[in-house]
């Protein structure tokens, strides 16, 4: 089992720093999956019992300029692995005009990725900022608790306005309530606001933590390009962000 990967590009280095700091913003703990592609970070708290879920899906050739990964066996070529994603963050902060960054997978004393920060120096010889982040490694039996959420039937989908403005909203919002409750009516022109129809037979809703919804909107950093919320109906409210090589997949419960 091996995994090493370098960032020289400093687009591609900016770029990913954001979308681990939003991941560090949306979860203490979370698991990385790393297959021959692509990687995941995955939080998967049981919807079932109130937890919001996430699944971050990457490209890793439109990040890394080098990526060699070998899973635990042929025929299961992947790696899990259980981090805090802040460590994370808070090491691609020394990075920010980093000549290279490299990440590698290892085990001296105990599981870690290391994370290498090559720095720009005035003399011929590089500065290199180390730091070991602590990783658990999933064994395979569990794997199937890190698969991609299943979402039920939607009943309502619409594009999102600009999450700037539904932050400004939602903030004020707090302020009066705990709970926000996201109520959509379907048109034979596609998805619209309940506000332009009230229908009933054909609206959606779903009451749901405010915090929640708060975290996401103040804690993306991916800016997408399209943002996206589907409603089950007093079930799940489900927000896809895409940007170009990333998707961000966040669930929250609807409260009873």
């Amino acid at each position: 089992m091996r995994f090493r990967a370098k960032i020289v590009d400093l687009a591609c280095l900016n770029h990913f720093s954001r979308v681990i700091n939003t991941i560090a913003k949306l979860a203490k703990s979370c698991t990385l999956r790393l297959t021959v592609s692509k990687l995941y970070f995955i939080l998967s708290d049981r919807v079932a019992n109130g937890g919001v879920s996430m699944w971050c899906e990457l490209c890793q050739g439109n990040f890394f300029d080098e990526y060699q990964m070998e899973g635990v066996a042929v025929d299961h070529n992947e790696i899990y692995l259980e981090l805090m994603p802040e460590n994370l963050s808070r090491a691609l902060k020394t990075a920010q005009s980093a000549k290279a960054v490299k990440i590698k997978l290892t085990n001296k004393h105990s599981p870690c990725l290391r994370v290498a920060v090559e720095l720009p120096s005035l003399s011929s010889s590089s500065r290199i900022v180390t730091h070991d982040i602590p990783v658990k490694v999933i064994p395979r039996r569990l794997w199937n608790d890190f698969r991609e959420p299943s979402v039920p039937d939607f009943d309502v989908s619409i594009y999102l306005p600009a999450l700037k403005t539904m932050k400004s909203i939602v903030e004020r919002m707090k302020n009066i309530s705990n709970c926000i409750c996201c109520v959509l009516s379907a048109s034979e022109d596609g998805c619209q606001s309940s506000a332009q129809g009230r229908d009933l037979q054909s609206m959606a809703e779903a009451r749901i933590d405010i915090k929640k919804l708060q975290q996401l909107l103040v804690g993306q950093q991916v800016n997408p390009t399209k943002a996206l919320c589907n409603i089950v109906s007093k079930r799940i409210v489900h927000f896809i962000l895409l940007h170009e090589d990333v998707s961000l997949q966040y669930f929250i419960p609807a409260l009873a």
